[in-house]
Protein backbone atom coordinates (compact mmCIF):
# COMPACT_ATOMS: atom_id res chain seq x y z
CA UNK A 1 0.00 0.00 0.00
CA UNK A 2 1.57 3.25 -1.00
CA UNK A 3 1.22 6.22 1.42
CA UNK A 4 -1.39 9.34 0.34
CA UNK A 5 0.63 12.71 -0.30
CA UNK A 6 -0.96 14.32 2.79
CA UNK A 7 0.30 12.23 4.93
CA UNK A 8 3.87 12.18 3.51
CA UNK A 9 3.67 15.93 3.56
CA UNK A 10 2.99 15.95 7.46
CA UNK A 11 5.44 13.51 7.79
CA UNK A 12 8.10 16.20 5.99
CA UNK A 13 6.43 19.10 7.82
CA UNK A 14 7.00 17.79 11.35
CA UNK A 15 10.49 18.61 11.63
CA UNK A 16 11.89 22.21 10.60
CA UNK A 17 14.08 22.75 7.82
CA UNK A 18 16.28 25.65 6.52
CA UNK A 19 14.21 28.02 4.11
CA UNK A 20 15.77 29.02 0.91
CA UNK A 21 15.53 31.01 -2.51
CA UNK A 22 17.00 29.68 -5.30
CA UNK A 23 18.07 32.31 -7.68
CA UNK A 24 19.04 32.63 -11.36
CA UNK A 25 18.46 34.77 -14.40
CA UNK A 26 16.51 33.96 -17.51
CA UNK A 27 17.42 33.69 -20.90
CA UNK A 28 16.87 37.90 -21.04
CA UNK A 29 18.60 38.33 -18.21
CA UNK A 30 15.96 38.93 -15.74
CA UNK A 31 16.26 37.56 -12.21
CA UNK A 32 13.91 34.18 -11.48
CA UNK A 33 13.26 32.71 -8.11
CA UNK A 34 11.46 30.17 -5.84
CA UNK A 35 11.39 29.12 -2.47
CA UNK A 36 12.65 25.97 -1.59
CA UNK A 37 13.27 23.73 1.61
CA UNK A 38 14.68 20.70 -0.51
CA UNK A 39 18.88 21.52 -0.29
CA UNK A 40 21.11 19.19 0.72
CA UNK A 41 25.01 19.02 0.77
CA UNK A 42 26.19 16.34 -1.43
CA UNK A 43 30.23 16.11 -0.31
CA UNK A 44 32.31 18.83 1.27
CA UNK A 45 35.50 17.46 -0.44
CA UNK A 46 34.00 18.35 -3.72
CA UNK A 47 31.94 21.15 -2.72
CA UNK A 48 28.66 19.86 -4.21
CA UNK A 49 25.12 20.16 -3.15
CA UNK A 50 21.19 19.22 -4.04
CA UNK A 51 18.58 21.02 -5.42
CA UNK A 52 14.78 20.12 -5.65
CA UNK A 53 12.80 22.05 -7.87
CA UNK A 54 8.88 20.94 -8.94
CA UNK A 55 8.56 19.93 -12.86
CA UNK A 56 6.19 23.02 -13.01
CA UNK A 57 8.16 25.68 -11.66
CA UNK A 58 7.95 28.75 -13.46
CA UNK A 59 11.45 29.31 -12.23
CA UNK A 60 13.10 26.05 -13.81
CA UNK A 61 13.68 27.23 -17.26
CA UNK A 62 15.58 29.60 -16.14
CA UNK A 63 17.68 26.91 -13.69
CA UNK A 64 17.81 25.20 -17.31
CA UNK A 65 18.93 27.49 -19.69
CA UNK A 66 21.41 29.75 -17.69
CA UNK A 67 23.58 26.27 -15.85
CA UNK A 68 23.84 27.93 -12.90
CA UNK A 69 21.91 29.36 -9.47
CA UNK A 70 22.07 31.10 -6.17
CA UNK A 71 20.96 29.47 -3.35
CA UNK A 72 20.58 31.77 -0.57
CA UNK A 73 19.78 30.22 2.99
CA UNK A 74 17.25 32.88 4.48
CA UNK A 75 18.30 34.67 7.92
CA UNK A 76 15.20 35.24 10.06
CA UNK A 77 15.02 38.59 8.07
CA UNK A 78 13.49 36.39 5.11
CA UNK A 79 10.41 35.99 6.26
CA UNK A 80 8.31 37.72 3.68
CA UNK A 81 10.54 37.13 0.90
CA UNK A 82 10.27 33.66 1.40
CA UNK A 83 6.26 34.07 1.61
CA UNK A 84 6.57 35.79 -1.68
CA UNK A 85 8.92 33.43 -4.04
CA UNK A 86 6.48 30.67 -2.66
CA UNK A 87 3.77 32.31 -5.08
CA UNK A 88 3.64 32.44 -8.83
CA UNK A 89 3.17 36.82 -8.63
CA UNK A 90 4.96 38.36 -11.91
CA UNK A 91 7.97 40.46 -10.06
CA UNK A 92 8.78 38.64 -7.00
CA UNK A 93 12.06 41.06 -6.80
CA UNK A 94 10.55 44.14 -6.08
CA UNK A 95 11.96 46.08 -3.50
CA UNK A 96 14.87 43.78 -2.67
CA UNK A 97 18.20 44.49 -2.12
CA UNK A 98 20.42 41.95 -4.24
CA UNK A 99 23.49 41.77 -6.98
CA UNK A 100 24.84 39.37 -9.24
CA UNK A 101 26.50 36.07 -8.76
CA UNK A 102 30.29 36.34 -9.94
CA UNK A 103 30.26 32.85 -10.14
CA UNK A 104 26.93 31.67 -10.95
CA UNK A 105 26.31 33.53 -14.26
CA UNK A 106 24.95 36.79 -12.31
CA UNK A 107 22.32 34.85 -10.77
CA UNK A 108 20.91 37.40 -7.47
CA UNK A 109 22.08 36.86 -4.35
CA UNK A 110 20.03 38.71 -1.49
CA UNK A 111 22.54 39.93 0.73
CA UNK A 112 20.06 41.84 3.05
CA UNK A 113 17.89 38.92 4.15
CA UNK A 114 21.03 35.73 3.44
CA UNK A 115 22.18 33.65 6.54
CA UNK A 116 24.25 32.21 3.47
CA UNK A 117 24.42 31.53 0.14
CA UNK A 118 26.23 28.95 -2.40
CA UNK A 119 26.63 29.81 -5.98
CA UNK A 120 26.25 26.77 -8.52
CA UNK A 121 26.96 25.51 -11.48
CA UNK A 122 24.71 22.75 -12.75
CA UNK A 123 26.97 19.34 -13.00
CA UNK A 124 23.65 16.81 -13.17
CA UNK A 125 19.65 16.70 -13.93
CA UNK A 126 17.88 13.93 -12.20
CA UNK A 127 14.40 13.09 -13.39
CA UNK A 128 12.55 12.55 -9.86
CA UNK A 129 9.09 12.39 -10.50
CA UNK A 130 7.38 15.48 -10.44
CA UNK A 131 10.51 17.49 -9.48
CA UNK A 132 14.04 18.03 -11.11
CA UNK A 133 16.85 16.90 -8.78
CA UNK A 134 19.95 19.75 -9.67
CA UNK A 135 23.26 18.38 -8.71
CA UNK A 136 25.49 21.59 -8.41
CA UNK A 137 29.19 22.19 -7.94
CA UNK A 138 29.81 25.28 -5.55
CA UNK A 139 32.16 27.83 -6.77
CA UNK A 140 31.75 30.38 -4.60
CA UNK A 141 29.55 31.52 -1.65
CA UNK A 142 29.53 33.48 2.08
CA UNK A 143 28.20 33.07 5.61
CA UNK A 144 26.99 36.11 7.71
CA UNK A 145 26.47 36.39 11.43
CA UNK A 146 22.42 36.43 10.92
CA UNK A 147 19.72 33.69 12.51
CA UNK A 148 18.40 31.30 10.66
CA UNK A 149 14.96 31.05 9.17
CA UNK A 150 13.58 27.64 9.88
CA UNK A 151 10.08 26.26 8.49
CA UNK A 152 7.63 23.38 10.67
CA UNK A 153 4.39 22.44 10.30
CA UNK A 154 3.27 25.65 8.27
CA UNK A 155 4.91 28.01 10.26
CA UNK A 156 8.18 29.89 10.80
CA UNK A 157 10.47 30.33 13.18
CA UNK A 158 13.90 31.22 13.76
CA UNK A 159 16.87 29.08 15.74
CA UNK A 160 17.06 30.06 19.75
CA UNK A 161 20.33 32.93 19.79
CA UNK A 162 21.33 30.50 22.71
CA UNK A 163 21.30 27.42 20.50
CA UNK A 164 25.08 27.87 20.16
CA UNK A 165 26.33 29.14 22.79
CA UNK A 166 26.47 26.09 25.62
Amino acid sequence: MSLDSERFRKIFGSFPTAVAIVTALDEQGRPRGFTCNAVCSVSAATPRLLVGVGKSSQTFPALASSGAFVVNFLADSGEQASRTFADKGPDKFAGLVWEPSAHAGGAPILTDIALAYAECRTVQTVDAGDHWLLIADVHGGEAYDREPLLYCRGAYSTWPATAGSR
